[in-house]
């Protein structure tokens, strides 16, 4: 329970890092940033590499399960930067396609969410802080 707790800890810096950055980025105080999907740094991403590294300190780094924890955190940022960003970029697409049928024929869509996933710089500072917060608990 105690990684789990550590990797929680990890989640919730990321989550209020997204009003910061957010905010150096657009000069926007945003709240929504601190639930909205995307952003830096990934939250997802702090949050398996905390629980990895715990459990690598912990269990050890050549235990199984480290490498099932690493494992997960691979694939949650492969997923992140990956599938999910595609998906965002796909539906930035599909609501370019919208607003140009709009502009001829009238059309009441509701647009799609367009940031869903992360870009590989956004991922690494998940990398980063989640490593971070769980190499270095123990010091605080």
């Amino acid at each position: 329970m105690y990684a789990l707790s550590i990797a929680m800890v990890a989640w919730l810096i990321a989550q209020i890092s997204k009003v910061l950055t957010s905010y150096l980025k657009k000069r926007k105080f945003d709240l929504y940033a601190l639930v909205a999907p995307g952003g830096m740094p990934s939250s997802h991403t702090s949050f398996v590499v905390a629980l990895a590294m715990r459990i690598g300190i912990i269990d050890g780094f050549g235990s199984t399960t480290f490498a099932m924890a690493a494992a997960f955190a691979l694939i949650v940022m492969y997923d992140a930067a990956g599938v999910r960003r595609a998906a965002g970029l796909q539906a930035q697409k599909i609501n370019l396609l919208i607003d140009e049928f709009y502009l001829t024929h009238q059309v009441n869509e509701k647009r799609l969410r367009e940031i869903l996933g992360h870009t590989p710089l956004e991922v690494f500072g998940g990398i980063v802080l989640g490593g971070l917060i769980g190499l270095f608990w123990n010091l605080w």
